[in-house]
């Protein structure tokens, strides 16, 4: 009997790979000190096997990743695609510094599932093409994602939004809710962790099951109705293409909505639109590329990750000066734990381009 999961019986040892270079091996030994084959058996798990026969002639330990500079990368082994080259260099960053960050156990397979469900799978071919795992969500900047193609400003808030619930959750892989559960008894911290799907039931629970479907591919999910500020009823019914005209509908999908989101992130999300003056958003904006100068491209080649000005996502979730003073708790104080509340209109002119 054929035990799951094993190698068919047919296949010899050809599928294995040698011992040394296995994942055993290499979890007991510095990284620094692993062999040529071990230090290709990881590019080959990392999604990054199309390097691994030039690798093989120009590695000799994995000092020599180590000490590698970007443009010895792109030369020795021809890493020319950016991202492929960024996942390398943070993946060295972390052995060199020997931090392992949880979002590194997400591998490029699970952030395709990931685009599903925060309702983006139109994008799952760049971002697998690109191997994007989890430690590269985490440090995802605006031009990394137009480099994806991802050019819709909603798309791009909504990717910053479902990397900041990641945030919260310490990259747990499963944190995101997928299935109904008691829709009388939904909190804003239950739902900022909805699923796409998870929303389009809840579409359906309050008698607006034939637009449900409108949100596949649209990015909505929890994270960006109950964080985005500009995030309204109004932005959902023109998700649903729910026409103009069909008051009634919009108003009853307005009071669904406002319950759903409870009252405080009401509260915050008009106050924010009354104080800043944005414009709505629309399925139409687009979002421009920053404008590098010199010392940008500079900072690009030393692959100085350690500024977090430039991540869809930026790391530290701490309250901004300006909005403290609410009480600090899991996903409460909307606006206090919200990424797209940025310290500077830069920024947000960044996510905010008109089209």
């Amino acid at each position: 009997m054929f035990k799951r999961g094993g190698f068919r019986a047919t296949a010899g040892p050809r599928l294995t790979r040698a011992p040394d270079s296995g994942r055993s091996s290499r979890a007991h030994t510095s990284f620094s000190k692993w062999t040529t084959e071990q230090v290709c058996g990881w590019l080959e798990d990392s999604g990054l096997g199309q390097y691994v026969s030039l690798a093989r002639q120009w590695v000799d330990s994995g000092q020599t990743l180590l000490s590698a500079t970007p443009q010895e990368l792109e030369k020795e082994i021809c890493i020319k695609h950016p991202l492929h080259r960024k996942k390398l260099q943070l993946a060295l960053r972390a052995f060199s510094n020997k931090t392992m960050e949880k979002s590194s156990e997400l591998d490029h397979i699970w952030v395709t599932r990931w685009l599903d469900d925060i309702g983006l799978p139109q994008y799952k071919d760049q971002f697998y093409e690109s191997k994007v795992d989890g430690r590269m969500l985490q440090y995802l900047t605006v031009n990394d994602l137009l480099f994806l193609k991802v050019t819709s400003q909603l798309h791009h808030l909504s990717i910053k939004c479902a990397i900041h619930v990641l945030h919260v959750n310490k990259f747990n892989p499963n944190c995101l809710r997928r299935r109904p559960g008691d829709e009388n008894k939904t909190s804003p911290s239950e739902v900022v962790q909805w699923s796409n799907h998870r929303v389009m039931e809840w579409l359906r629970s309050v008698d607006l099951a034939e637009y449900a479907p409108n949100l596949r591919g649209s990015g909505v999910h929890g994270g960006l109705i109950i964080l985005e500020p500009r995030f309204h009823s109004e932005t959902l019914a023109m998700l649903l293409n729910i026409p103009p005209q069909k008051t009634l509908l919009r108003r009853h999908l307005a009071t669904n909505f406002n319950t759903l989101v409870g009252p405080q992130a009401q509260q915050e999300k008009q106050e924010f639109v009354n104080a800043s003056g944005h414009a709505p958003l629309t399925t139409t904006a687009k979002v421009r590329p920053k404008k590098l100068g010199f010392t940008h491209f500079r900072q690009l080649r030393k692959l100085r990750m350690d500024e977090s000005a430039d991540y869809i996502c930026p790391m530290d979730t701490g309250n901004p000066p300006a909005l403290s003073g609410t009480p600090k708790r899991p996903y409460g104080s909307f606006r206090g734990i919200s990424p797209i509340l940025a310290r500077d209109s830069d920024r947000l002119e960044q996510v905010g381009s008109k089209n």
